[in-house]
């Protein structure tokens, strides 16, 4: 089946590169900036999963030894987190963030591959997400009104850019659609932090472990 996603990642991924040179003037992203790799959650499906485990398993030695020791720090850091503030959502930096630099860039999910453009959601009257690195001198800051928190007319006007800031169809709940990835012959299956998942990966791990023994 992880074949069948990376058909679908393949098209969203053109549909990606598309939407950036598009907003090209409002977009800063570059390598060795990495805000958006940290202190999130980093929602992953379960495929997404299995695709970005691939990229771990692909990596040299040390690399992987470096994400492995990321990993088992988080769940220390979570551990902590949820005895002293239970009712507060645990947020880390990647794992697999390595001097700044994805580790496993071209294994990312969505998540990761859609960031730094706004996006909408459809059939909603809210105004477009604008990414929050536009508050941090990045992506859109240029055109950014940061007391109304939306994109600023006279910016644009004074900017005489050609193309307008644009929103795009690309919030994470669209570009995991059931009925989306059926049409590309997979499934996406359940959804939750990058890190729970490496908590499951690693107990699963350890029950096979103890069964092998």
């Amino acid at each position: 089946m992880l074949d069948k996603y990376i058909l679908y990642l393949e098209y969203m991924t053109n549909k990606f590169q598309n939407f950036f040179e598009n907003q090209k003037d409002y977009i800063c992203c570059k390598k060795g900036c990495a805000k958006c790799c940290k202190h999130a959650q980093f929602p992953y499906s379960e495929i997404e999963f299995r695709m970005i485990y691939e990229g771990l398993k692909s990596l040299d030695s040390d690399i992987q030894r470096q994400v492995l020791d990321n990993i088992d720090r988080i769940i220390i850091e979570k551990q902590k987190h949820n005895e002293e503030k239970s009712d507060e959502k645990f947020r880390y930096d990647c794992p697999f963030l390595i001097d700044n630099i994805c580790s496993v860039y071209m294994y990312r999910g969505l998540i990761c591959r859609s960031f730094g453009l706004m996006s909408f959601v459809p059939n909603s009257e809210e105004t477009p997400k604008i990414p929050f690195c536009a508050y941090e001198g990045l992506n859109y800051s240029n055109v950014l009104d940061e007391v109304k928190n939306n994109i600023s007319d006279v910016k644009f006007a004074e900017s005489k850019f050609v193309k307008e800031p644009m929103a795009y169809n690309i919030d994470y709940a669209t570009l995991i659609n059931e009925e989306i990835a059926k049409g590309f012959g997979f499934k996406f299956g359940e959804v939750k932090p990058l890190i729970e998942w490496f908590i499951q990966w690693k107990e699963e791990l350890m029950e096979k472990l103890n069964n092998f023994h």
